[in-house]
């Protein structure tokens, strides 16, 4: 990742700064509330196959996994045979983790049994912040809370219908990801534009 420094004058949650794909990803992705079950399955089968790794890491490999998962297509993924598991695990252009992997198809096929329970994956998990996004208002990195009660509830009832590598941890950050939850620190200049969306 080529390590730059943005050069217009806006203030920016400190995360992002240093790797051109974190400020454009933070800049256009990170917080925006998401409703789309296929972009939903997108983060959650990056943001699961991240544990023990950077989201760097991730981003780098992300066209990859858009090319291995069928362009995130969850009906396609929950068909995977065995035999493909054994070809991603010779895909350099992805997290080559057999576990991981396994956990993705599992994962899609859960994913849509709660589309079934409860109409989309949206309405699902957007019922465990009321509907709306949870504004935190964060002054500092260091305010930023790595669970929350909601994601404990999250991760909780996900295990519960079957879902893998997806813990509190993991499910707080996909919140933040898909706008849940808004944690651009206030003076951040996405901290608004967010909320607008």
């Amino acid at each position: 990742m080529k390590s730059v420094q943005p050069t217009d004058s806006k203030v920016r949650c400190p995360w992002c700064l240093g790797f051109e794909d974190y400020v454009i990803y933070h800049d256009t992705e990170w917080g925006v509330p998401v409703y789309d079950d296929k972009i939903h399955f997108e983060f959650l089968i990056l943001e699961s196959a991240q544990a023990g790794l950077s989201w760097a890491t991730i981003l780098k490999k992300r066209e990859g996994y858009r090319k291995a998962f069928a362009d995130f297509d969850y009906k396609i993924v929950a068909g995977f045979p065995d035999s493909y598991v054994e070809e991603l695990l010779e895909d350099k252009s992805i997290i080559r983790n057999r576990l991981k992997i396994k956990a993705a198809i599992n994962n899609a096929e859960r994913f849509m049994e709660v589309q079934q329970e409860f109409g989309s994956f949206s309405n699902y998990i957007w019922g465990f912040v009321g509907g709306k996004t949870k504004v935190n208002k964060l002054k500092s990195m260091s305010e930023a809370p790595a669970t929350s009660p909601e994601s404990d509830a999250l991760a909780k009832d996900m295990k519960k219908r079957g879902f893998k590598f997806l813990g509190t941890t993991t499910l707080y950050a996909h919140m933040q990801a898909t706008g849940l939850v808004n944690d651009h620190l206030v003076d951040c200049f996405r901290f608004r534009e967010v909320q607008k969306a």
